[in-house]
């Protein structure tokens, strides 16, 4: 019963102040069914979100936003990750632990964003859980410490993250933000600072991070809560985002040096380009590199590959390259096709995708994942082919 109380009480602030001009009520409903081809069955899971949004604006100085995600999962809830892997990799995991290797898909009833934000002449305050979106990156962002996309659906919305923010507007000719991510003590507190302008035909960012890493060791458990066991990191991050056009190319870059407390330092990079035609298909292309990965596939291990399906960190390949295709085939269609090509064990992802915006107000996706690798590269067989539809209600 606990669990739909904030949005009951969303829902009974909403409809208390129904009346008033400055209260904005929105949100959707979500449908969508997954499935991967694995070991010759075909499995799938089943999702139902509600997404509740709220915003308040009393004032032209204040501004209150939530919403709240309701998701339940039906189907395959439970992936055994030793099914993905390939005998090289699982003979390394020892047989009392091969019942822990397993993904979840758990229901979610989370109050996702939740911050006041007050506005000044010169600058700008932001409390509570907020997004929190870093560099110019279509699949990776480097100098992103908060969020890892999905490289099969990069532009799924991102949760929100519990933070104070100051935005002071404009600074000379730039822009500054300070942000603060509490935790429970300063050390292992997330804090940022970056610094944004505008050059000929570029917008371009410095920034600082520091943050804590809370990434595994899956080849050991703690024995206090019987999961694996934790190995949090200081990480500190010197980054830089520039992004525009030139020739009728948009261009963007992001780079970031990682000092790391225990391991060794490493670096992230991305580059891209865009371009539509005037027969209005477009086509993008981004390169990625993280020297935290490995190069040969030969080398990749039980925590490269659980670090990555955990989303703590971005990647098992070293270098990549992304491309993607669009065309509207209706006003109301559009048909892409993307590839992810791993550079460095040769492996490749097709992901053909198709939107259609139904009824007013319904959108549906579908797209289709085919892998091409050998066994234990980054986007072999043993992946699954599968595929995804998605239907979405705006109110």
């Amino acid at each position: 019963m606990r669990r739909w109380l904030p949005a009951a009480l969303i829902m009974l602030s909403a409809s208390a102040a129904s009346g008033q001009d400055d209260l904005e009520l929105f949100g959707y409903l979500e449908s969508q069914l997954m499935g991967a081809e694995i070991k010759s069955t075909f499995y799938h899971v089943q999702t139902n979100k509600l997404r509740f949004d709220m915003k308040y604006s009393p004032s032209d100085h204040v501004t209150v936003v939530a919403n709240y995600n309701d998701v339940t999962y039906h189907g395959k809830r439970q992936w055994n990750v030793p099914d993905f892997l390939s005998n090289q990799v699982k003979a390394g995991i020892a047989d009392p632990m091969a019942s822990f290797y397993v993904i979840p898909f758990e229901d979610q009833h989370i109050l996702d964003n939740a911050n006041l934000r007050l506005s000044f002449n010169s600058f700008d305050i932001t409390v509570g859980k907020q997004q929190i979106s870093l560099g110019s990156g279509y699949v990776w962002n480097p100098i992103d410490v908060f969020n890892v996309k999905d490289v099969l659906d990069p532009t799924y919305e991102q949760p929100g993250h519990n933070a104070a923010r100051v935005d002071v507007h404009p600074w000379g000719s730039f822009n500054l933000t300070a942000l603060y991510t509490p935790e429970d003590t300063w050390e292992s507190s997330g804090k940022l600072v970056q610094i944004k302008g505008r050059i000929p035909r570029f917008d371009v960012s410095l920034l600082f991070i520091e943050t804590l890493w809370r990434f595994h060791d899956y080849t050991r458990l703690d024995t206090l809560d019987y999961g694996f066991l934790e190995l949090p990191e200081r990480r500190r991050v010197i980054g830089a985002n520039a992004e525009g056009e030139l020739l009728s190319l948009g261009l963007y870059a992001e780079y970031g040096y990682n000092d790391m407390e225990f391991t060794e330092d490493f670096h992230e990079w991305a580059v891209g380009l865009n371009y539509t035609f005037d027969f209005q298909t477009y086509v993008m292309l981004e390169f990625y590199q993280n020297t935290f990965a490995k190069s040969d596939y030969h080398d990749y291990d039980i925590n490269d590959w659980m670090r990555f399906l955990a989303m703590e960190q971005k990647t098992v390949s070293r270098d990549q390259l992304y491309a993607l295709v669009q065309h509207p085939v209706t006003d109301f269609t559009e048909f892409g096709v993307s590839g992810i090509w791993s550079i460095s064990d040769g492996s490749f992802a097709l992901v053909p995708t198709l939107t259609w915006s139904l009824f007013e107000n319904v959108d549906v996706t579908a797209y289709a994942n085919v892998n091409f690798g050998e066994d234990g590269t980054a986007y072999s067989k043993l992946m699954g082919d599968g595929g995804l539809l998605r239907a979405r209600v705006y109110f």
